[in-house]
């Protein structure tokens, strides 16, 4: 009995339009430029950069922020002191680090 199902199957490739469909098909799914796998991979890429494209957006919009406030030079001037530890000529800097903010081996 599966032999006879297995050659009624079998007997069905005999037919030229199955088989050229068939190939097609297989042809279409895994070998194309345009198969299966790269699309899955195209959509994946899409689906990174649209996720690095919100990252960055929200990063131009926190630094159009901070610029918006650095329009006062105030508060230009509070910033570099404490960022980058800028002074006036006639001023000393005294850094004081709390225990608790120093690396564990010293």
């Amino acid at each position: 009995m599966k032999k006879t199902k297995l050659l009624t199957w079998l007997s069905q490739f005999k037919n030229i339009y199955l088989l050229i469909t068939s190939f097609f098909i297989v042809w279409m799914l895994f070998f194309d430029s345009n198969s299966i796998l790269i699309q899955w991979q195209l959509s994946r890429e899409i689906k990174d950069l649209e996720q690095e494209k919100t990252y960055l957006e929200s990063e131009i919009s926190r630094d159009k922020a901070l610029l918006k406030k650095f329009a006062d030079s105030i508060e230009k001037e509070r910033f570099a002191r404490e960022q980058y530890f800028f002074k006036k000529n006639n001023e000393d800097i005294f850094i004081i680090e709390m225990k608790d903010s120093l690396p564990k081996d010293q």
